[in-house]
C-alpha cells in the first residue's frame, strides 16, 4: 500500500510551512531516519526524516511552495516489493498533480471536526450514526480531491464512510455516496414565518482597514509591496493576541552599574585561554546582557511566586528560570531559551548565548530552543534606547526590557557624584504577578545587579 508523506507539524503553533528543498529525488530509496527534506517555519529551517522505508514514488509538492498547510500531502512512498508507478498513482486522487501554487487555487486544508451528519434522529434502541469511522465531533480525514468533489456535489463529507488508509475519504466514497443519493448537507435553517420579528443582528466588532483602504491612501507608484514572511505573519498574530488578551502592567527602576562593570573586568581579565585557528583566545567574554541574564533568574528563584504563567484553570508554578533572551535576526526576531540559568555560571550562560544567537540568525535553532520559557529579557541598549516597555511573550508572565547604561547625575549623602546607571521595565501578566508582587521581583533585581558578587556564589 502507498505509504503518504504530510507536511510535519514541527513545532504545536506551526499552521503552515514553505517546503524549501527536497533532499531525495522520485526513485531513491529511504529508510527510517533519512532526511528527505528541508521545511522553512515561521521561525527556522529544519530537516524532515523519513518515518517509513520505501521508494520514493512521487514528489507531489514542488520544492519552493510556500504556505502548504500542515497535515498536507506532500510525498508518496511505495512500500516494499510495490511498483513505484503503481504507487504514484495511489488510490486515484491520494497524489494531486505537482504544480506550483496559483493565486487563485485553493489552499489544501487541514482536516476539520466532523459536523453532525444530516440524517434522522436515532432512536432509543438505535446507537448515534459513526461517521467517516469516527464518532461524531472527530476530525473527518479526507483527499483534498475528496473534499473537492464532495463540496460541488452539496455532500457533507464527515457523513461518508471511508476506506482509505486509517478511514480517510477518498473520491471513490464520495462518488459512491453521490450515486447512492445519500449524505447530502444539512439544509438551510427555514425562513422565519411571516410576520415574525427578525432576530437583532449582534452588534459588528469593529474592523481593521483592509489592504485595498490601505493603498488607497497612498499615491499610486509611491510604494512597493513586499509579501509577508512565515516569521512576520507569526510575529503580528502573536503581538496582537498578546495585547489584547494579556493585560500588561508596566514598572521602572534605575539600576547603577558600576560595580557590575568593575566585576566584569576583572572576570574577562582573569579568563583562561585556549588556542584557535587565529591564535590565542579567552575562553569566555562576558557581556553586561549576560550578567543581566543571571540577575534576571536569581531574581525570580529570589521571588517564585512571580516565576509563573497563568491558565485558566490553575497557576503553573515554575522549579527553575528558563530565561528567553530577544535576538534580532533578517525579517523579525526570536527568543532563544537559556535553560535553567539560575543553576549556570556567567561563563556558561555567556557562551551558550553566543551559539544561540548564532544559530537564531541563521534559523538553525530546533524548537526547544526558542519555545517555551518562564521569562524573557529585551535589550536595546545597545542602540542607546533610554527605556521602553516590552510586549509579553505567552506562556510568559513577565519580560524585562533593558535601557542603555550611561552617566547620570545622581545623589549620594546629600552629594551630587557621576554613576553608571542603567533603566530598566518590568511588563508582568497582572492576572500572574500583581503590582506589588512585580515590584519585589524588581527590587531583587536590581539588588543583583548593584551587588554583582552575589551572582558568583
Amino acid at each position: 500500500m502507498p505509504i503518504n508523506i504530510t507536511m510535519p507539524a514541527l513545532s504545536p503553533t506551526m499552521e503552515e510551512g514553505n517546503l524549501s528543498k527536497w533532499l531525495v529525488k522520485e526513485g531513491d530509496k529511504v529508510s527510517p531516519g533519512d532526511v528527505i527534506a528541508e521545511i522553512e517555519t515561521d521561525k527556522a529551517t529544519m530537516e524532515v526524516e523519513a518515518v517509513d522505508e520505501g521508494t520514493v514514488a512521487k514528489l507531489v509538492v514542488p520544492a519552493g511552495t510556500e504556505g502548504v498547510k500542515v497535515n498536507a500531502l506532500i510525498a508518496i512512498l511505495a512500500g516494499e516489493g510495490e511498483d513505484a508507478g503503481v504507487a504514484a498513482k495511489g488510490d486515484g486522487d491520494a497524489a494531486p498533480k505537482a504544480e506550483a501554487p496559483k493565486a487563485d487555487a485553493p489552499k489544501a486544508e487541514v482536516p476539520k471536526p466532523a459536523t453532525a451528519a444530516a440524517a434522522p434522529a436515532p432512536t432509543k434502541a438505535e446507537a448515534a450514526p459513526v461517521a467517516n469511522g469516527h464518532a461524531a465531533g472527530d476530525r473527518t480525514f479526507a483527499s483534498p480531491l475528496a473534499r473537492r468533489i464532495a463540496k460541488d456535489a452539496g455532500v457533507d463529507v464527515s457523513a461518508v464512510t471511508g476506506t482509505g488508509p486509517h478511514g480517510r475519504v477518498v473520491k471513490a466514497d464520495v462518488e459512491a455516496a453521490i450515486a447512492g443519493g445519500g449524505a447530502k448537507a444539512a439544509p438551510a435553517a427555514k425562513a422565519a414565518p411571516a410576520g415574525a420579528p427578525a432576530p437583532a443582528a449582534p452588534a459588528a466588532a469593529p474592523k481593521a482597514m483592509s489592504d485595498e483602504q490601505v493603498l488607497k491612501l497612498f499615491a499610486e507608484g509611491s510604494y512597493d509591496l513586499v509579501p509577508h514572511d512565515n516569521m512576520r505573519k507569526t510575529i503580528a498574530r502573536r503581538l496582537v493576541e498578546a495585547k489584547s488578551t494579556i493585560p500588561h502592567f508596566y514598572l521602572t527602576l534605575d539600576c547603577e552599574l558600576d560595580a557590575l562593570l568593575a566585576l566584569r573586568t576583572q572576570l574577562n581579565a582573569a579568563a583562561p585561554t585556549k588556542k584557535t585557528d587565529k591564535g590565542e583566545a579567552p575562553v569566555y567574554k562576558l557581556s553586561v546582557n549576560d550578567m543581566v541574564i543571571k540577575a534576571m533568574a536569581m531574581a525570580l528563584m529570589a521571588v517564585p511566586d512571580a516565576n509563573a504563567s497563568w491558565t485558566d484553570s490553575a497557576m503553573v508554578k515554575h522549579k527553575h528560570a528558563d530565561v528567553g533572551v530577544a535576538v534580532s535576526i533578517p525579517g523579525g526576531l526570536i527568543t532563544p531559551i537559556i535553560r535553567h540559568a539560575d543553576e549556570k555560571t556567567l561563563s556558561t550562560i555567556s557562551n551558550e548565548m553566543k551559539d544561540l544567537a548564532s544559530r537564531a540568525r541563521s534559523r538553525k535553532l530546533k524548537p526547544e530552543e526558542y519555545q517555551g520559557g518562564t521569562t524573557a529579557v529585551s535589550n536595546l541598549g545597545m542602540f542607546g534606547i533610554k527605556d521602553f516597555s516590552a510586549v509579553i511573550n505567552p506562556p510568559h508572565a513577565t519580560i524585562l526590557a533593558v535601557g542603555a547604561g550611561e552617566q547620570r547625575a545622581v545623589v549620594k549623602n546629600g552629594e551630587i557624584k557621576i554613576a553608571n546607571v542603567m533603566s530598566v521595565t518590568l511588563s508582568t501578566d497582572h492576572r500572574a504577578v500583581d503590582g506589588a508582587l512585580g515590584a519585589e521581583l524588581l527590587v531583587a533585581f536590581k539588588r543583583m545587579i548593584e551587588n554583582p558578587m552575589g551572582m558568583l556564589v
